[in-house]
């Protein structure tokens, strides 16, 4: 059997074996994975090792994980635009942490400062 053979065959096997989870996982309420596999002709250790086995793939077969994302798009309705500059808008809060600064005035909006505090948190 060559290798394009057998890896067909483990594919299929791991479809039968991802379809059988999936019906296990939806048994009438109160059955038991125990009577389940016993009325479907497999031990429960068969059942096991399939269910681990499939996951298995599920995980090898994901995605790569996409890296954080570093600018953070933030929604018009939240932006402020000051138009008027005073010495006013300079007073203030100013926080730097990990080489990120932020100045927070009484005209910065809450849900700008919320988002923008979020982002800090889960850079982190």
């Amino acid at each position: 059997m060559n290798s394009a053979t057998t890896a067909a065959a483990v594919q299929y096997r791991l479809k039968e074996w991802a379809a059988q989870i999936r019906e296990c996982q939806n048994r009438p309420a109160g059955m038991s994975v125990v009577d389940w596999c016993a009325s479907h002709g497999i031990t429960k250790a068969d059942y096991y090792y399939r269910l681990r086995r499939v996951r298995q793939v599920c995980l090898e077969n994901l995605p790569p994980e996409t890296p954080a994302q570093q600018i953070v798009p933030v929604p018009p309705c939240l932006m402020h635009q000051e138009t008027q500059v005073d010495t006013d808008t300079r007073l203030g809060l100013s926080v730097a942490v990990n080489g990120l600064s932020i100045h927070v005035t009484e005209s910065t909006p809450m849900p700008l400062l919320a988002a923008v505090l979020k982002v800090v948190r889960d850079a982190q």
